[in-house]
């Protein structure tokens, strides 16, 4: 009886492994992703070809900082109001909450629907640390 017990424990052990690494964004992820530095340098590079989406709460939003010309859609808002930033579906899409993981599924909804994602790797949080300008 132990065995099947120690079976059942590596399968389970092993399905959490794979969720969490796809909850991070490393496996099954059809959509970029960039650190804080590169999609600094792709704001400042390609102004006119990006939009900035900010997914956290209003309230982060409003007390933590953001990011100058970010559009703000909550996670939870994000599949109801993609109208938002509809016409804006050929460009690229960098996507941030505070840490980066939100900005996982927004990026997964987005390629859903055919836009561009780029998933910004550990957030404002990250952004703030590096001291990276708002724009």
């Amino acid at each position: 009886m132990k065995r099947m017990g120690d079976g059942l424990s590596l399968i389970l052990l092993a399905f959490a492994g794979l969720f969490f690494l796809y909850q991070k964004g490393y496996i099954l992820a059809d959509f970029e992703r960039v650190s804080v530095s590169q999609a600094y340098e792709l704001l400042k590079s390609e102004p006119n070809g990006i939009v900035l989406l900010d997914v956290r709460t209003q309230e982060e939003y409003a007390h933590d900082g953001k990011i100058k010309g970010s559009v703000l859609i909550p996670l939870g808002d994000l599949e109801k109001n993609l109208s938002k930033i509809e016409k804006s579906r050929d460009k690229k899409i960098l996507v941030y909450c505070r840490s980066g993981n939100r900005s996982i599924s927004a990026s997964r909804i987005l390629k859903k629907h055919g836009f561009n994602p780029y998933n910004v790797d550990d957030g404002i949080n990250q952004w703030k640390k590096e001291g990276l300008p708002s724009l």
